[in-house]
Order: C-alpha cells, then structure tokens, then sequence
C-alpha cells in the first residue's frame, strides 16, 4: 500500500479546518487531494485529536506485539501436546474388563 503525504497530525488539521466550516471542495484543492479522499480521512480519523494518535499507534504497536507472543505460544503448545502423544507419555487409558 502506498504511503501518504499526510502525516496522521496534518490529517487531523485537516479535518478540523473542515469541521469548521471551510468547504470540503476548497480544502480538497488546497491539499491537492480528491473531495473522496477527504470523506475517507474523516471516517478513519473523525473526532480524533493529535494525542489520541500517539496513543492509538502505541495501542497498535502492543497489539501486535501480543499477536506474536500468542502466536509463539500457541506453536509451542501444539508441538508439546504431538511430542506426548507421540511418546506416550500422556494419561494411561483404562482397559475395561
């Protein structure tokens, strides 16, 4: 996916400046962007403030992280759980008489 121009900070300006009252078509043209592109920044990024970005990408950034660490985890487990099975060293079943 391409990178954008825009920084998340200069997108929040942004839609402040919209939110204000400035016209969506006039905006677009001053930032060299397509009125869509405008409508696609306020449904991604609508009512957040420039702090609340660093917090959500630190958010992210942990997310992932965890994603991993449960994803190494799950791995381990399932290779333990064939290592006993192969060995037979699992619970002893009972015969019936």
């Amino acid at each position: 996916m391409r990178k954008s121009r825009f920084t998340e900070a200069q997108i929040v300006n942004v839609l402040k400046e919209l939110d204000a009252g400035r016209p969506a078509a006039e905006l677009a043209r001053k930032c060299g962007v397509h009125v869509n592109t405008l409508r696609l920044w306020r449904s991604k990024y609508g009512g957040l403030e420039t702090s609340d970005l660093a917090r959500l990408k630190e958010l992210e950034a942990e997310s992932s992280q965890m994603e991993r660490i449960i994803a190494r985890q799950a791995l381990e487990i399932r290779a333990m759980s064939e290592l006993i099975r192969k060995n037979g060293w699992g619970p002893q079943r009972v015969r019936k008489r």
